[in-house]
């Protein structure tokens, strides 16, 4: 297992050909709220829609929270082209004694279908396998959410697990997919 060097001082920013990776700012609460206002983007979340900009300013602090508490990092998804922010993406429940994390994003469905997840979610991994020296990566997807289960199968990830009736969402229980990616699955 490699030591990891990244220590949660700095927030790391990173840039691909169309966007720039980025910690959340207090000016992207009107973007953040368009974002998760949308029914959309919540649907397989246990988020509800944004009613009121209130909720964006909540969303900007979990992101805030979860890089100080080193438990997580939220990178917002700027296009280079507007400077508007079209989703987040980014690692939660990490744990370092594990060298594990579970990665999310969501995406304006604007921007859905255009290969805007795959292509930030590569140097996001690639930042947790060399910089974080994480051994594991695992996403948990709704069964219904076929987009998500083909992304994850096109970065590389392998099926593990389903859960039935795992969580209890908008007054539902749903079924869950257990997806992972392993270091040495990774290529860079």
């Amino acid at each position: 297992m490699s030591v990891p060097s990244y220590l949660f001082q700095t927030f790391p920013r990173m840039e691909t050909e169309r966007f720039i990776l980025r910690k959340t700012e207090e000016r992207d609460i009107r973007d953040l709220y368009e974002l998760y206002s949308s029914e959309e983007v919540v649907r397989y979340t246990p988020l509800l829609p944004f009613a009121a900009e209130e909720e964006a300013w909540h969303e900007m602090n979990w992101h805030w929270e979860i890089f100080a508490q080193q438990v997580g990092i939220r990178w917002l998804i700027e296009e280079k082209r507007t400077g508007k922010v079209i989703g987040t993406c980014g690692f939660l429940h990490y744990l370092k004694e594990y060298a594990l994390t579970e990665i999310g994003y969501d995406l304006s469905p604007s921007y859905w279908r255009r290969g805007v997840m795959s292509e930030v979610a590569r140097p996001i991994l690639a930042f947790a396998f060399r910089d974080m020296g994480l051994q594991r990566i695992e996403a948990k997807v709704d069964t219904a959410n076929a987009a998500s289960i083909g992304l994850l199968t096109k970065l590389g990830f392998k099926l593990e697990n389903e859960l039935r009736e795992y969580e209890f969402e908008k007054g539902q229980h749903i079924e869950l997919m257990i997806f992972y990616m392993l270091r040495k699955q990774f290529s860079y």
